[in-house]
């Protein structure tokens, strides 16, 4: 008789990766309400631009320490430049 020995049983990257979506987004949620200040916005037109405003903020000036303290837009602009990650033709 052979024991085969199957590998250890790995944590499941799609809820992994889920819950992390979940916390960053709970915590832009609470960085884009404090940029409120409190202010309850019931006009739709109103809190779109508040929202584009955050996420102008967001990709374009608000450092992020996942990326080194590059903002999303720097980060794509350095990849961009990179000849490393340019499709191939």
């Amino acid at each position: 008789m052979t024991w085969t020995s199957s590998p250890a049983p790995q944590p499941d990257a799609r809820r992994q990766s889920g819950q992390t979506v979940r916390i960053g987004a709970r915590i832009d949620a609470k960085e884009f309400y404090r940029l409120l200040e409190g202010q309850v916005i019931d006009d739709t037109n109103l809190f779109s631009q508040k929202l584009q405003e955050w996420e102008d903020y967001y990709n374009y000036h608000r450092p992020h320490g996942a990326l080194g303290g590059q903002t999303p837009c720097e980060r794509l602009r350095q990849k961009a430049h990179d000849p490393r990650h340019r499709e191939r033709g």
